[in-house]
């Protein structure tokens, strides 16, 4: 009777899940927070497993769109390493696709501050100041924001 109940269990966990994924891609850590408000934790990494195994669950793939969605959107490298980690991302996985060269950091850091700020120099320390925590803020390396800054100081 518990084998049923078992199966039951993970063929409900499984169902959960894909509807889940059928939203949008998921970290295996993410699914397993999600699964655990409702079902038997001891149930739900067998059935994670499954999916890995199955490819319908892929921290890679997750990390690969996440990083092309959020750079998209104007985030930096650290914010984005940062966010990956808190989602259960291994931190080798994250590097790979921040650091693969599909996003020139430097390029999208400009194309930030010119739509905040537009090509206007930055006239004094309190401007300047003002943009370099908005680009930190946005995840961007102080050395790439110290270029920036540097290129825009007016005084």
């Amino acid at each position: 009777m518990t084998d049923a109940i078992d199966r039951d269990e993970a063929a409900a966990i499984e169902r959960a899940a894909l509807r889940l994924l059928a939203s949008r891609e998921h970290t295996r850590l993410e699914l397993r927070r999600k699964l655990a408000r409702h079902h038997d934790e001891g149930q739900i990494g067998p059935v994670l497993d499954e999916l890995e195994r199955r490819h319908l669950l892929s921290d890679a793939r997750f990390a690969e769109n996440y990083v092309s969605q959020r750079s998209r959107r104007g985030y930096g490298p650290l914010r984005l390493r940062a966010e990956l980690t808190d989602k259960g991302v291994d931190h080798a996985l994250a590097a790979r696709y921040i650091d693969d060269g599909a996003v020139d950091w430097s390029v999208l850091l400009l194309e930030v501050a010119m739509r905040k700020f537009g090509d206007d120099p930055a006239t004094d320390r309190q401007a300047l100041a003002r943009r370099g925590r908005f680009l930190q803020q946005r995840g961007f390396p102080f050395s790439l924001v110290g270029q920036y800054l540097d290129r825009v100081r007016a005084f």
